[in-house]
C-alpha cells in the first residue's frame, strides 16, 4: 500500500508543477488548471489510503471518521461547483479571495487538530506547527476582509491613530503565546488564545489597506496560504501537501513581487502606507477640461483609423461588456483596422482579471499585449480606446511627484494621436486621485455604461456600412 501512496503523491506533484507551468500563458492556462485539478483529485483520493497503511488501532479511528470526510468533500465539491459556474466575472476577485482564505483556514485547522489533540511533538515540530497555524489564520481572516472590501461590504479603509504600533503589539503577543506553548503550555486555553490573537491580527493588518492595493493583497495571501499548507504538510510528513504548498507559496510570492513592481511599490509600502485612501490628493491644478463626445462620432473615427489600441479596466467587467467589445473589434478588423489590447498587470481587481474577461468573450490571445510589449506602440496609434480604466492610464504617475501613484508604471495612452475614454461619470479611480489624461487636448470622454456605449458604437459602424453600400450601389 505504501508504494501506491508514494507513487500517487509523485504523480500529484508532477501534475501540480506541470499545471502551474501551463498556467503561465493565457493560451494554455485552461489546460493547466485542469491538470492541476486532476493532481489535486489524485492527492485527495490517495489520502483515503492512509487508513490502510497504519496500525489496527489507528485504522479503526480513521475508518470511523471516513464518513465525515466524505460528507465534507461532498459539501465542498458541490458548493465550489455551483459557485464556480454561477459567479459573474465581476465577482471573480471576491471568489479568489475566499478560496485563498479557505486554503489558509484548512492549514490552520490541521494545526488546530495537532495542537488541541495534544500529540507528542518535539520543540521543532511544535514550532513548525504553530508557524503554519499563524500564517494560515492570518490568511483566513485577512482574506475575508479582502473579500468584504472587494464585494463593497467595507467601502473604505479603517484606520486609527497608532494603528501600526497596535498591530505590532498584537503580532508580538501571538509570537509570545506561541513560545509559551513551545516551552510547555498545553491545553485549550493557550491554544485557543493563540488562534484568537492570530485571527485578530489578520483582520487588523488588512482593514487599513486601501482598495487600490487589493490585487497585491490577494497575491500576498495566496503566498501565505501556500506557505501554511507546506508547513503543515511537513508536520504531517505528507509529500503532496508539502509540494502543493511550496508551489503555491513560491508562485504567490513571485506574483506578489511582480504586482508590487507593476505599482512601483514595496510590499512594506503596500501593507503599512495609506495608498488607496481617498483623502490623498495630488497637488497642483489640472489644466484643460473634460470634453464629451457622442459614441457614434468616436466609433466612426476608429472605423477610419489605421491602428487602434484598447486599454480595458474594471469598468468593462462591471458593465459585463466584453462580448460587445469583441463584436466592435471584429467590425473594426473587417474594415482593415489594426486592433490590439493593452493589458496592465493591475488592471481590474486581481492579477489576470482582464485576460480572463477577454478570454471569456473569445478574444484571441495574440491580440493581448502586456505593458512592456505595447507601451512603445501608443505613439504610432491613431486612436487609443480606454474602457473603464483609470489609475493605470493616469499620466500623473510619470509627471506629478506629489501624486500618490507617482512612479507607478502606466500604459502610455496619452501618447496616442486621439484618445476616447468610456466612463460612467466623472468619478475618480480606485486610488482616489484625479486622472490628468481626461483633461488632455487629445482626449474625449464618452459617458455612459460601457455595454450601452459599445452598443451605440456597433450600430454606428453598421449604419455607416449600410450607408456606404447604398451609395456604392447607386453609383
Amino acid at each position: 500500500m505504501d508504494w501506491v501512496i508514494n507513487l500517487s503523491d509523485l504523480a500529484a506533484a508532477y501534475l501540480f508543477i506541470y499545471g502551474l507551468k501551463r498556467m503561465s500563458s493565457p493560451a494554455t492556462a485552461r489546460k493547466g488548471i485542469v491538470l492541476a485539478g486532476v493532481g489535486m483529485l489524485v492527492a485527495v483520493l490517495v489520502s483515503f489510503l492512509y487508513a490502510f497503511s497504519v496500525n489496527a488501532a489507528a485504522r479503526a479511528h480513521l475508518i470511523v471518521n471516513l464518513p465525515l470526510a466524505v460528507i465534507a468533500l461532498a459539501i465542498g465539491l458541490g458548493w465550489a461547483w455551483w459557485r464556480g459556474r454561477a459567479v459573474p466575472i465581476t465577482a471573480m476577485p471576491q471568489m479568489v479571495a475566499l478560496y485563498n482564505g479557505m486554503g489558509g483556514g484548512a492549514a490552520a485547522a490541521i494545526a488546530a487538530v495537532e495542537l488541541f489533540g495534544g500529540q507528542a511533538q518535539d520543540a521543532l515540530g511544535l514550532a513548525i506547527t504553530l508557524l503554519g497555524a499563524l500564517i494560515g489564520a492570518v490568511s483566513l481572516s485577512g482574506s475575508l476582509i479582502a473579500w468584504a472590501k472587494l464585494d463593497g461590504r467595507i467601502n473604505k479603509p479603517w484606520r486609527i491613530r497608532g494603528q501600526r504600533y497596535l498591530n505590532a503589539t498584537v503580532f508580538l503577543a501571538a509570537i509570545a503565546i506561541g513560545l509559551w506553548i513551545v516551552m510547555g503550555a498545553r491545553g485549550g486555553v493557550p491554544v485557543g488564545l493563540f488562534f484568537a490573537v492570530t485571527l485578530a491580527f489578520g483582520v487588523m493588518m488588512t482593514v487599513p489597506i486601501g482598495g487600490a492595493d487589493m490585487p497585491v493583497v490577494i497575491a500576498l495571501y495566496n503566498a501565505f496560504t501556500g506557505l501554511a499548507v507546506g508547513l503543515e504538510g511537513l508536520v504531517l510528513q505528507n509529500p503532496a501537501l508539502m509540494i502543493a504548498g511550496m508551489v503555491v507559496g513560491s508562485a504567490g510570492t513571485l506574483l506578489t513581487l511582480l504586482m508590487a513592481k507593476a505599482m512601483n511599490r514595496s510590499i512594506g509600502n503596500v501593507l503599512f502606507s495609506n495608498f488607496g485612501d481617498v483623502s490623498l490628493e495630488q497637488h497642483g491644478e489640472i489644466k484643460g477640461r473634460m470634453k464629451p463626445v457622442e459614441a457614434s462620432d468616436a466609433a466612426i473615427t476608429m472605423r477610419y483609423a489605421g491602428k487602434v489600441i484598447i486599454a480595458p479596466g474594471y469598468g468593462l467587467a462591471a458593465a459585463q461588456a466584453q462580448q460587445k467589445l469583441y463584436e466592435f473589434v471584429k467590425l473594426l478588423q473587417a474594415a482593415s483596422v489594426e486592433v490590439k489590447f493593452a493589458i496592465h498587470p493591475v488592471a481590474g481587481r486581481m492579477p489576470g482579471h482582464m485576460d480572463v474577461l477577454l478570454a471569456e468573450a473569445g478574444v484571441p490571445y495574440d491580440l493581448l499585449y502586456e505593458l512592456d510589449e505595447i507601451n512603445a506602440e501608443f505613439a504610432s496609434a491613431d486612436v487609443a480606446l480606454v474602457i473603464g480604466a483609470n489609475d493605470v492610464v493616469n499620466p500623473a504617475a510619470r509627471t506629478n511627484k506629489t501624486s500618490p501613484i507617482y512612479g507607478m508604471p502606466i500604459l502610455n495612452v496619452d501618447k496616442a494621436h486621439q484618445i476616447y475614454v468610456i466612463k460612467r461619470g466623472q468619478g475618480k479611480g480606485y486610488a482616489g486621485v484625479e486622472n490628468e489624461l481626461f483633461y488632455a487636448d487629445n482626449c474625449n470622454m464618452v459617458y455612459g455604461d460601457a455595454q450601452a456605449v459599445l452598443g451605440k458604437m456597433i450600430q454606428a459602424i453598421k449604419d455607416l456600412g449600410e450607408s456606404t453600400g447604398g451609395i456604392k450601389a447607386a453609383a
